[in-house]
């Protein structure tokens, strides 16, 4: 009930993807619109986190994800019977949103239920489950391509997919019933006990709105929280810079989604890895060396363009990219869940989530600018350089806004 929803909205997400781009150029749009179309999921997925903060604090995780699940089936047949390209816009956008709404609702329950000793083990395998269907799905969607020949049977689907995760959650064991919340009691100063008696109306703290958990959460979002965006931006380039680079070489599409293929099956594989180090030894020893790796992994690709034996250069970096990607998974949930307020975590997690999400949607477009202005190999050398500069940046923040017992092990 915990990790078997992700799974299945997951799995068809990781189906439909793929052909949004080659739907929207079968209704008229040229490539640049194309990717335009595409990237409204992105966009989406960037305004629903505040949102979705909102709706979970006051409707809990359950509601939630019903609600994402039921609003996602309906953007779904939008997909499929669009009767123009702006339809199809808005029907992505859609789909974002309820993604972010859907992550949200699951970030926030295992924040509020995992104990401190396995969080980030947690966390690593609900990230995993994301992985999972992103890189299961694409392969569903060429075998039903290739059996009904049309891209509509990727987004039924989808939609399987979503009726069948709304059912488990509505009429399953609930989660949020079956597994109490494991908080970290919060120390407050008590008045003296006189022996009176107490009267008056008994004090209740309202909930803490979106915007106002911001301004008082600011230090942390403004420091850690950049960190954890420059890792989103990092991992977000490296699915754009690894096809371009590829393409810039003269191969064809066939080699580059084999290096792709490989990149990615190293990051799956290790998912898991990522939430053993934090938990044993501490978040900052799975941060830093993948920050590390993947900076150093983009600085040096930057160099090897135009080597003779450039390819192979290509292959190994993108290997190395893979791993250290691997190393990161879970890591930006993990550090969201230590840092979120104890009692009413939804509301600071849409604003974690909003931002980690701004560095990923910006990176793209950073790597086409400054490919625009100079060159591929300058734009993989700047996004080595903010990798490097995240690095600093966890090392320095990690150990001032994560409590000695939420960082695993020793408190390393």
């Amino acid at each position: 009930m915990v990790y078997l929803p992700t799974v299945l909205f997951s799995l068809g997400e990781g189906a439909v993807i793929p052909l949004i781009p080659v739907i929207a150029s079968e209704m008229g749009a040229d490539v640049a619109f194309a990717a335009l179309v595409a990237s409204a999921l992105v966009v989406g997925q960037l305004c629903g986190n505040l949102p979705a903060g909102w709706a979970v604090a006051r409707i809990g995780e359950r509601f939630t994800m019903v609600i994402a699940g039921v609003i996602a089936m309906a953007s779904a047949a939008g997909l499929i019977f669009a009767p123009s390209i702006g339809v199809l816009a808005a029907s992505v956008f859609v789909l974002g949103f309820c993604a972010a709404a859907f992550g949200l609702a699951r970030h926030a329950f295992m924040t509020t239920r995992v104990p401190l000793a396995f969080r980030a083990r947690a966390l690593s395998l609900l990230g995993g489950s994301f992985r999972l269907g992103i890189f299961i799905g694409p392969f569903v969607a060429a075998g039903l391509l290739q059996l009904f020949g049309s891209e509509t049977a990727a987004i039924w689907f989808f939609l399987a997919c979503l009726a069948v995760m709304v059912v488990l959650v509505l009429f399953g064991p609930d989660p949020e019933k079956t597994i109490p919340p494991a908080i970290t009691a919060i120390r407050t100063p008590t008045a003296e006990d006189t022996g009176e008696p107490v009267s008056g109306a008994i004090p209740v703290t309202p909930p803490t709105g979106v915007f106002r958990t911001m301004w008082r959460q600011r230090s942390v979002l403004s420091r850690l929280g950049l960190a954890a965006a420059s890792l989103s931006a990092v991992r977000s380039a490296r699915q754009v810079v690894l096809p371009l680079w590829g393409l810039s070489l003269g191969l064809d599409s066939q080699t580059i989604a084999l290096v792709v293929g490989v990149s990615g099956a190293i990051d799956f594989a290790l998912f898991y890895a990522s939430g053993q180090v934090m938990d044993r030894f501490g978040r900052v020893w799975a941060a830093m060396p993948a920050m590390v790796l993947m900076g150093l992994g983009f600085l040096a690709l930057s160099l090897t363009h135009d080597l003779e034996a450039s390819v192979l250069w290509f292959g190994m970096f993108a290997a190395l990219l893979g791993v250290g990607n691997g190393l990161s998974s879970g890591i930006l949930l993990t550090l969201g869940a230590d840092v979120a307020p104890k009692k009413e975590p939804a509301a600071f997690l849409g604003s974690w989530r909003t931002l980690t999400d701004a560095g990923g949607a910006v990176a793209p477009l950073l790597v086409s600018a400054v490919t625009a202005v100079a060159s591929l190999p300058v734009a993989a050398a700047v996004i080595g350089a903010i990798g490097l500069i995240g690095a600093v940046g966890f090392v320095r923040w990690i150990p001032r806004f994560v409590p000695r017992a939420e960082r695993g092990g020793d408190g390393g």
